[in-house]
């Protein structure tokens, strides 16, 4: 994969990255309604799955991990940055074209509401710009 091509169209590449993401299920999932289908590595001494025999499931490996360059991207194309107060935002302005900003979980709704003006100034995009900004009525 060449950076020129990644710089031309990056969209793409992350779409047939995504699409080529393979789902891991649990080992017996299929024939036990207790065992539930999301992953669990298999420790049986006797496990077909364990040794890797022909015709069994895949186990996650190495070999399924994403080319560097896509690597943590997300699908609007840009890479995630935790926002905790306003200078956070300021090395993100001259790389508002690469990340984008997700305002952390613990701030207020006052420092929230400042760092969203602040990112509208700056032109940087925010992920959840507008979670737990609308003020509750009281009746």
């Amino acid at each position: 994969m060449s950076k020129e091509l990644l710089e031309a169209n990056p969209l793409v590449e992350i779409k047939e990255a995504y699409q080529k993401k393979k789902k891991f299920i649990r080992h017996h999932s299929d024939r036990y309604k207790r065992v539930k289908p999301s992953w669990r590595k298999p420790h049986g001494i006797d496990s077909r799955v364990r040794k890797r025999c022909r015709g069994e499931r895949e186990m996650p490996s190495i070999k399924y991990k994403k080319p560097k360059e896509i690597r943590h991207l997300l699908p609007n194309g840009l890479r995630k940055v935790r926002i905790f107060n306003i200078n956070d935002l300021t090395p993100l302005a001259s790389l508002n074209r690469f990340y984008c900003g997700e305002i952390a979980h613990a701030v207020g709704a006052r420092k929230r509401i400042a760092i969203v003006n602040r990112a509208k100034e700056l032109g940087i995009c925010l992920l959840n710009g507008n979670a737990r900004l609308v003020q509750e009525i009281e009746e």
